[in-house]
């Protein structure tokens, strides 16, 4: 889920900054600190939206740089357990596809990609046996969230399946969504064709 996250700390501005406008150099500083930052609280900091109200600078002994208290707004993204989640296949391996999910990326297992027996090509294309249906990169794609771990805090985990019904690439869920319709269309030539057997 995206967030917006309402921080405070204290910013650290060096001396080599101190010819800028205060809001400015606490800004890039902010960005500088926060953009990217993983934590299994707020979970991958994207963006600083702004920052807010900036008080007076503080000098600590020994150190140059000016620190601000300062306010800011984040945008985030906190993965949570069994949310949906439309993301674009980045990379396939033998193993499994990797989904970009917009700031955190997703790896959908090769059993956990779709409900049939599936093989890797040298293509990185990902194909189901009985199917025929194919994953390659570049497909966009829906999945479901059911793994999250944070053990190492520098590369985060996250597992997407794509078995269940609704989930997978945009074209099945699109092509699956017009099947019922030609189905209620053949339903009264069916009837028609029964009624015909059962007099005969």
């Amino acid at each position: 889920m995206f967030y917006k996250v309402k921080a405070k700390d204290y910013i650290r501005v060096p001396p080599a900054m101190f010819n800028l406008d205060k809001k400015s150099s606490v800004l890039q500083n902010v960005k500088l600190t926060y953009e990217g930052h993983i934590s299994k609280e707020i979970g991958f900091v994207l963006n600083v939206i702004e920052v807010g109200n900036v008080g007076e600078g503080i000098i600590v002994p020994g150190d140059g740089a000016a620190y601000y208290d300062t306010s800011f707004e984040l945008l985030a993204f906190k993965p949570e357990m069994n949310e949906l989640v439309f993301g674009k296949i980045r990379d396939i391996t033998d193993f499994g596809a990797f989904l970009d999910l917009g700031g955190a990326e997703g790896m959908v297992h090769i059993s956990q990609s779709m409900d049939d027996f599936v093989s890797f090509s040298k293509d990185k294309v990902l194909q189901g046996r009985k199917s025929g249906q194919s994953i390659k990169v570049g497909d966009r794609c829906k999945a479901r969230i059911i793994a999250i771990s944070y053990k190492d805090i520098n590369n985060p985990k996250i597992g997407l399946t794509m078995r269940q019904e609704g989930l997978g690439k945009l074209e099945w869920l699109e092509q699956m969504s017009q099947k019922p319709e030609a189905k209620e269309e053949a339903a009264p030539e069916e009837k028609k064709e029964k009624k015909k057997k059962s007099k005969e």
